[in-house]
């Protein structure tokens, strides 16, 4: 709840904030959010009946007025620029998942390679909250009792527009680092990503979907490699590669939807064909070794069948 000044029938007259020289949302007009996890999770916050309120911050999170936003487990902590000199505390708090629960999300997680491939690229999975679900836990809060809030301004209303700013400019930090999210409920990227190499399949040797095993090669850090990155090695001498052209080199051509443009009375797809032919039949000759002629050969041979 917003900070109270003991009389609930109160409003505060409207003033105009001082300037903020903060952070600032991005989008100027229209909705905050540009992942599916930021707007997820602003659409979480209209779920608990916070719409209309919520709206009377994205002023302030558009005019810089959020001068810090930080992120820690279990609490969110902001300095607002309101219409008095000094800025108001605010203070988000969610309930925090408990160890227990991390481990058997952490189990959730590891079964499947996709979950640590989307997060090691800095992805949320779209299908992550299923396997929180799986849990019995959540990954975002689910009511707004999950969620603790205090601001230092004498506005009783809960969000108070400090508060919304708040969530505004939360949401554009989820869509810079999703592990944030993970953050607030109780583990840092960090301890993720560590548990989840550990206990993740290639960790235990085994395929996540058809249990083939996999062998664990100790790989040299990038940094061990540059002076040597467009080497062969030794590891390529005995690769031998013999590309063939596709029996079809003009089958994109007849996927795509004829264009209704004609070139001599032909449609522009039958006066490609010849061109497609001739390159692919050449890529090969070049591949095998052979001469340009040789490319010329399977033209024809192609164009008399």
């Amino acid at each position: 709840m917003a900070g109270s000044n003991g009389s609930w029938g109160w409003y505060p007259p409207p003033s105009r904030p001082r300037p903020g020289n903060g952070i600032r949302a991005r989008t100027k007009q229209g909705a905050i959010g540009q992942t599916w996890w930021s707007k997820r999770f602003i659409d979480v916050l209209d779920s608990f009946n916070m719409g209309s309120r919520l709206v009377r911050g994205r002023r302030y999170a558009r005019g810089g007025q959020v001068l810090e936003l930080l992120v820690e487990p279990g609490e969110v902590r902001a300095s607002v620029q309101g219409s008095r000199a000094k800025p108001y505390k605010i203070a988000i708090r969610v309930l925090q998942l408990s160890e227990k629960d991390w481990v058997r999300v952490e189990n959730a997680l590891a079964s499947r390679a996709i979950f640590l491939a989307k997060l090691l690229a800095g992805e949320m999975p779209l299908d992550i909250e299923d396997a929180f679900g799986e849990c019995q836990v959540s990954l975002f809060p689910t009511s707004a009792r999950d969620l603790a809030t205090d601001c230092s301004c004498p506005d009783w209303a809960n969000p108070c527009k400090h508060i919304a700013a708040t969530y505004y400019l939360l949401a554009e930090a989820f869509d810079d680092d999703p592990f944030l999210i993970l953050r607030w409920r109780g583990r840092t990227k960090e301890q993720l990503l560590d548990r989840l190499r550990i206990h993740g399949p290639v960790a235990r040797g085994t395929s996540a979907t058809h249990g083939w095993p996999v062998p664990i090669i100790d790989t040299p850090l990038i940094e061990e490699c540059l002076h040597r990155f467009y080497d062969a090695g030794p590891e390529l001498a005995g690769l031998r590669v013999a590309p063939h052209a596709a029996p079809v080199p003009e089958a994109i051509l007849h996927e795509l939807q004829d264009p209704a443009i004609h070139l001599q009375g032909s449609s522009l797809a039958e006066v490609l064909i010849p061109a497609y032919r001739a390159m692919v039949a050449n890529a090969e000759a070049r591949s095998l070794g052979s001469s340009a002629d040789a490319g010329h050969e399977i033209v024809e041979r192609q164009s008399s069948e």
